[in-house]
């Protein structure tokens, strides 16, 4: 499955919002949780099951603090142990910049148009990637553990659309997870499902083509 989706009426095309993991981050999911369980002896699965959380980190609901101790208590681990897990954690969470990605969607604003992230997050998030650079090259960045909300919430994405002070329907979205790309078609956004970096490129400069021409 793949291509623009929720092509509606002319509307010129004033923003392009981009996810971040899956998308603007490469990730491999060899480097976590596999190798620490394999390390510390845990049967696997165990990391995953253990993100049994009490509350919501992803929409702000437990700290990066929180999530730690709850990690520690259910796996039974030292602070030393859960020192690396998070570490581990986070390097697999950052992935590696698509930098031809990122340098295309660096230029957007240049041509007038705005530029924005939304992004499904935990705590911490912001700090851990900001070496990627994210910050200078949009206008907004949205972290949902920051605003209480998460895609494919529709008010999530009406939220991004206020806060570029633009209309759904000027808006195309690039993600890598159908349910996310279908519920920013749902408010108006038109949505690209991301698969493949030249062909996300194509089919977003084919929405704006399509809808300023």
């Amino acid at each position: 499955m793949s291509g623009a989706r929720g092509m509606r009426g002319r509307a010129v095309i004033r923003a392009v919002v981009l996810d971040i993991g899956g998308v603007l981050e490469v990730l491999d999911d060899g480097v976590f949780p596999e190798p620490f369980e394999r390390r510390h002896g845990l049967a696997p699965g165990s990391v995953a099951a253990a993100c049994d959380w009490p509350a919501d980190p992803t929409t702000g609901w437990m700290t990066a603090a929180e999530t730690r101790a709850h990690w520690q208590g259910r796996l039974g681990l030292t602070d030393a142990q859960v020192d690396e897990l998070v570490a581990d954690q986070w390097r697999w969470y950052v992935g590696t910049l698509d930098r031809r990605l990122f340098d295309w969607f660096a230029g957007v604003r240049e041509r007038g148009l705005k530029a924005s992230i939304v992004s499904n997050s935990g705590p911490g998030a912001r700090e851990a990637e900001r070496h990627h650079g994210f910050e200078a090259v949009v206008d907004d960045l949205v972290y949902s553990h920051e605003v209480g909300l998460k895609k494919p919430d529709p008010a999530i994405y009406a939220l991004a659309a206020s806060r570029l002070g633009v209309q759904p329907g000027e808006v195309v979205f690039l993600d890598d997870t159908p349910a996310c790309v279908d519920g920013a078609c749902a408010a108006g956004w038109h949505g690209v499902l991301h698969e493949e970096t030249e062909r996300s490129i194509a089919e977003i400069e084919s929405v704006i083509a399509a809808e300023s021409g």
